[in-house]
């Protein structure tokens, strides 16, 4: 144990007496001011975008970019309480092998009430705005699987389009008592009212795990925005800027264990502390319409088109974690590195990264993708992050679409087949039966769980079922080639069980 007195409640008061072991800012929080609102405050933001911040601040550069945090969900309630009971710092963990290493971040100033959605706009309507970045999960852009484009016709995209008619007429008066059902919603009302005020726009930048996030960002923001008034619209394309970006940093939910180890170790008690890996990177496109912090300064790389790196990102990463996912449930695997210790899971995931991914990746500057693929394998056995093989399964409705059938769809374009990725997607088929080989039951881990189960438990006597969900699949569910290795892999599956089904590929 670093320090055997009484843990430290977290807070601006304590910072001076925290142990000595726990890294404090290098800088009085009381110097910044706000320029960038976050919505969608979680673990990942706290353990990545604010991590950078924080380090550049501690330089003495760019100061006027502290973080406002906000939110449209009952979950970020939750999240601005504990925060702001502890004057808004994070306790961040970062963990490799036997080391671990507790920083206190104080990148963020305040939280938006979520109670009060007129708030939300009337804050990225401040002129000391110019950035608002999201982290609001894959499933939060409305996209059409299908198609790969913005679902205009989104049920919470109508709704936040009735919501927002009003502005048609007059921009101040953005609804106080309605709830967003997106993220777009107040910022669509908020550009609208800088618009009327003479007022530049700010960027929009998401830091989402799905291709092209910034070009989904700027689809979303549009597209409700022309549906409530098209001028509006347009004046938003001439004047904002969606950068894309690739992000990444493993951080999984924080369990009760984990607050009690950061009390017990390090002597601080954070209602709210994150734990996660070593490891982190950002790249990130140049284009701010209203400026930037010089990120630069604390190893952000900026590029003219971040789509290699970020391909490379979903496609070996992500899409390495779908992979072993669902295999890994299917035998009761609880954490993320004890199926990397499990040979078979280890040996179908270098296989498959290797002969089926690698080989329809583009190559990404001045990175070898052999040796990316050696990290990211070397990432996912850390035993110190903790991470759930139940976490990776979740939301599989909206991540395989973005981390699986794009691969999929590369390999069908240059005429390669796709064993692996098709034994990875019945796996996810199995899993949603809601039942392990061994016969425990699985949790419903899906917004869309009934469906999914509904149409897993159809794929027993006909696999096209499983295939046929068009919004997951597109096109690429019906070509034969797909449809034969699925049947195949999703038979061997329910036959001979998810171990013999991974042997069988390796072998």
């Amino acid at each position: 144990m670093t320090d055997r007195s009484a843990p430290q409640a977290l807070s601006r008061a304590t910072l001076a007496t925290l142990p000595a072991a726990v890294a404090r800012p290098g800088y009085d929080p009381r110097v910044l001011r706000a320029g960038i609102v976050h919505v969608g405050v979680g673990n990942f933001h706290r353990a990545h975008q604010a991590v950078y911040l924080d380090d550049l601040f501690a330089l003495g550069l760019n100061r006027n970019f502290g973080i406002v945090g906000a939110g449209i969900r009952d979950a970020d309630r939750a999240m601005r309480t504990a925060l702001a009971g502890q004057d808004y710092l994070t306790t961040v963990v970062a963990q490799e092998g036997s080391h671990a290493q507790a920083r206190v971040t104080a990148a963020m100033l305040d939280f938006v009430d979520p109670a009060d959605p007129g708030a939300l706009v009337h804050t990225l309507a401040d002129p000391a705005t110019r950035i608002c970045s999201l982290t609001v999960t894959e499933g939060g852009y409305c996209v059409d699987a299908a198609t790969g484009r913005f679902d205009a016709a989104h049920p919470d995209i109508a709704s936040d389009a009735q919501a927002l008619a009003p502005l048609a007429a007059d921009s101040s008066s953005a609804p106080r008592h309605v709830a967003w059902r997106t993220a777009f919603a107040p910022i669509v009302a908020a550009l609208a009212r800088r618009r009327d005020l003479g007022l530049g726009a700010f960027t929009v930048m998401s830091c989402d795990n799905l291709p092209g996030n910034g070009d989904a960002a700027r689809a979303a923001v549009l597209g409700l925005a022309a549906k409530v008034d098209v001028d509006l619209a347009q004046w938003i394309d001439r004047s904002a800027s969606f950068p894309n970006a690739m992000v990444d940093r493993i951080t999984p939910a924080t369990t009760e264990a984990q607050r009690a180890a950061l009390r017990t170790r390090f002597g601080v008690d954070d209602a709210r502390p994150v734990f996660c890996e070593s490891f982190r990177q950002w790249v990130l496109e140049d284009r701010f319409c209203a400026g930037r912090p010089a990120l630069e300064k604390v190893g952000v790389t900026f590029v003219a088109d971040v789509h290699p790196f970020e391909r490379m990102k979903i496609r070996i990463l992500n899409g390495g974690h779908a992979a072993i996912a669902y295999p890994a449930a299917l035998l009761d695997i609880v954490f993320v590195h004890d199926a990397m210790a499990d040979a078979r899971i280890a040996r179908f995931l270098s296989k498959l990264l290797t002969e089926e991914v690698l080989p329809v990746v583009p190559p990404v500057p001045g990175v070898d993708l052999t040796a990316y693929q050696a990290t990211v394998e070397q990432r996912f056995a850390n035993p110190a992050v903790g991470d759930t093989i139940r976490r990776l399964c979740l939301d599989g409705s909206n991540r395989q679409p973005k981390f699986i059938v794009p691969t999929i769809a590369a390999r069908l374009a240059q005429g390669l087949d796709m064993t692996g990725l098709a034994l990875a997607s019945a796996a996810w088929c199995r899993y949603c039966n809601g039942v392990t080989d061994s016969g425990a039951a699985i949790a419903p881990n899906d917004d869309a769980w009934p469906r999914l189960q509904a149409a897993a438990r159809e794929a027993q006597n006909e696999p096209r079922a499983w295939l046929a969900m068009r919004d997951i699949y597109g096109d690429v569910g019906t070509h034969p080639s797909v449809v034969a290795a699925f049947t195949a892999a999703l038979g061997t599956l329910a036959r001979d069980g998810a171990a013999c089904a991974l042997e069988r590929y390796v072998s």
